[in-house]
């Protein structure tokens, strides 16, 4: 049992390893990060399944940080913002206020369904809408939630590695 285990991890790893080498639309607009890329994560309304994939992204499974991609506390200090879940009446006025405290050049990405469209919360009260209804976004991560390797794929990108 262990070792068929331990054989699907190695598979399920090769197979997420080839999704690194294709290129994303949205890393020819990039600016040039030479080789670090640190991100500030807000959650503007999500139902957390975006944050366990991420979380899983910056795990030792898959190590988004050995392409030079790191979680930052402040926004001050980062260069790419990740938005998750539908942006709510009550955090649209935090999310653009940590849009204005980073620096230029910066970018915006926008992860999962939900930011992208508003998903399952589509129509409901609570929601203002899209992150692109509210902020300019340079880079959509599609999924609901999206695969760690697809989250590692698009930031490397970014960073060139």
């Amino acid at each position: 049992m262990t070792f068929r285990i331990a054989v699907g991890a190695l598979r399920r790893r090769s197979r997420d390893a080839e999704t690194f080498e294709r290129p994303s639309e949205a890393a020819a607009s990039a600016p040039s990060l030479r080789g670090s890329l640190q991100v500030r994560h807000v959650d503007a309304g999500s139902c957390n399944g975006c944050e366990l994939e991420l979380a899983s992204a910056f795990s030792p499974v898959y190590d988004v940080e050995r392409y030079g991609v790191r979680l930052v506390a402040s926004p001050r200090h980062a260069d790419a913002l990740i938005v998750t879940g539908p942006v709510t009446h009550n955090l649209r006025e935090p999310l653009l206020k940590t849009l204005a405290a980073m620096p230029e050049p910066r970018l915006v990405i926008s992860l999962g369904d939900c930011a992208r469209d508003c998903g399952e919360f589509r129509g409901a009260y609570g929601v203002a809408g899209s992150v692109e209804d509210i902020v300019p976004v340079d880079a959509h991560i599609a999924g609901c939630p999206p695969r760690p390797s697809e989250i590692v794929n698009v930031l490397r990108t970014f960073t060139g590695q």
